[in-house]
């Protein structure tokens, strides 16, 4: 138990540092948060016309349309602009949310560790390799579920980065899980 509560320490604490960087110093994540001169337009325009916080597809349908009454409308939208909003009506500056954030985010990644540990802790003969590989499918299992599966339908345009972040965090906690979890 204490080598899957150190491990998952020290390889939670490697993923979020990771993601740190990549949001922060390395500014991966730029092309899907870029920023536009017209923003101030935009929000008050946004703020005007849409009631309420939340994501919106535009163009989109009203719930309720029926099957043949949506694809009519979306054949009509072929080769027109699109786009995907998520819209708050009031932004948050307070740093004690942020620390509650960042808290949150390195103990959902100490959980995933602790997860793997516990399941490595069950391998009969762990070594570096086997522990390694198995972080770094991990990390394409993480990155295939999620940000891949969503740039299919809706390109988002850091898919790339999201990529990079799942091979490095989990990369790096490999190394390290490798050495720490290898049976001696």
């Amino acid at each position: 138990m204490k080598k899957s509560l150190i491990g998952a320490l020290v390889g939670g604490l490697l993923i979020f540092i990771w993601q740190t960087l990549s949001w922060t110093m390395l500014d991966l994540h730029r092309p899907a948060q870029d920023y536009t001169p017209q923003q101030d337009s935009i929000l008050q325009y946004l703020n005007t016309h849409l009631g309420k916080q939340g994501g919106y597809l535009l163009p989109s349908v009203p719930k309720g349309t029926t099957f043949e009454e949506a694809n009519k409308f979306y054949q009509t939208q072929e080769g027109k602009p699109w786009a995907s909003i998520q819209y708050h009506s009031s932004y948050n500056t307070d740093m004690n949310a942020m620390y509650m954030n960042m808290l949150r985010g390195f103990l959902t990644n100490l959980i995933m560790v602790w997860l793997l540990c516990w399941i490595l802790g069950k391998w009969t003969n762990p070594n570096f390799a086997n522990v390694f590989l198995a972080c770094v499918f991990i990390g394409l299992i993480v990155f295939i579920n999620e940000p891949y599966s969503q740039y299919i339908w809706y390109k988002i345009f850091d898919v790339r980065s999201h990529l990079t972040d799942a091979l490095a965090s989990w990369g790096l906690c490999g190394i390290w899980l490798g050495w720490w979890m290898r049976k001696k």
